[in-house]
């Protein structure tokens, strides 16, 4: 049964990751029904001030012993810089090595995988840190897309609030679905977030290297409602079809087909945002056609559907 719960504190902790984890698991609601947490806070050197990314400082009363009969142990988000103190990371593994379960929140991933704890293992962080995370800790096998990844005694959140996600799933997992409900229902949050983390990417479309298809891109803009074809669109930029094919890809890095789609899925996105259009008359503005069509590739660039995605984000009166 999951009741002692340590919270690891670095320099450069984030307060609202913290926060996630205190709200969760350091807040009394037995008078609701929850079960009582031995909730711990803990750090290399306890009753020592610990910088915040926030310009501010927090104490944590604990020292790394605390960790050694906790059956939770939650690293918040911290700095990305890849060092951290070697007690903390030994802390960690010897709490994995015991059964422990293990929960990060956002760049806390980071230290799990200095740990060397996610080597061969499924998990999460921000999306922004992508790139980063898969050059630092290339055996982790990293999903971008999902709001937290479950793999087993690690449990592994995207950014920010996705940590709530994370938290409460666990919480479900391990001490049943009226349990979670009741702390979600405190927070005022949803018990469970429909989708994963790539509804909140700013997707980057790939722009031209050079000057020349520019041009070429800006009217495939401005004209998404119309079919773009290699043939039609090379005779605009006046060169064969091979060599538009060749010379798109080498400067945007992908094909005409994927760059239009992306586009398209771009502006239906903005659609679902800032204006109460119907899906067949954003699917014919944003060049799809049929709301079936924006459907398919909707979800499969942004990951949830158009009408869940509105529900989230849409800011029309």
């Amino acid at each position: 049964m999951m009741r002692k719960i340590a919270v690891v504190l670095l320099e450069d902790v984030a307060l609202f990751e913290f926060g996630v984890l205190a709200e969760v698991f350091g807040v009394d609601r037995t008078d609701d029904g929850v079960p009582a947490f031995d909730f711990r806070v803990c750090a290399s050197k306890p009753n020592e001030p610990l910088q915040t990314s926030s310009h501010s400082a927090v104490i944590a009363p604990y020292g790394l012993d605390a960790l050694e009969d906790a059956d939770l142990v939650a690293v918040p988000a911290t700095s990305k810089r890849g060092k951290y103190p070697a007690d903390v990371l030994e802390a960690l593994r010897a709490a994995a090595a015991r059964g422990a379960i293990l929960l990060t929140v956002c760049s806390g991933a980071y230290v799990l995988g200095a740990a060397g704890l996610l080597d061969g293992r499924k998990c999460a962080t921000h999306w922004r840190y992508t790139d980063d995370f898969r050059e630092k800790f290339p055996k982790a096998n990293l999903d971008p897309d999902v709001l937290f990844v479950d793999d087993g005694n690690i449990i592994t959140s995207a950014g920010t609030a996705a940590g709530i996600d994370a938290c409460l799933h666990l919480v479900r997992r391990e001490l049943g679905a009226a349990v979670a409900t009741r702390i979600a229902r405190r927070m005022v949050v949803p018990p469970q977030r429909d989708g994963g983390q790539r509804q909140y990417v700013d997707l980057p479309v790939p722009e031209a290297t050079g000057e020349s298809l520019q041009p070429i891109l800006d009217w495939m803009v401005d004209n998404l409602a119309t079919e773009h074809t290699v043939p039609d669109l090379a005779r605009r930029a006046r060169m064969s079809d091979r060599t538009f094919a060749r010379r798109f890809v080498a400067e945007t890095g992908t094909t005409p087909l994927k760059w239009v789609t992306t586009q398209r899925v771009l502006h239906a996105r903005t659609l679902l945002e800032q204006t109460n259009l119907g899906l067949e008359q954003i699917a014919a503005e944003s060049g799809f056609g049929t709301a079936a069509l924006l459907r398919h590739h909707f979800r499969r660039v942004v990951g949830v559907a158009p009408q869940d995605y509105r529900r989230t984000f849409q800011c029309a009166g």
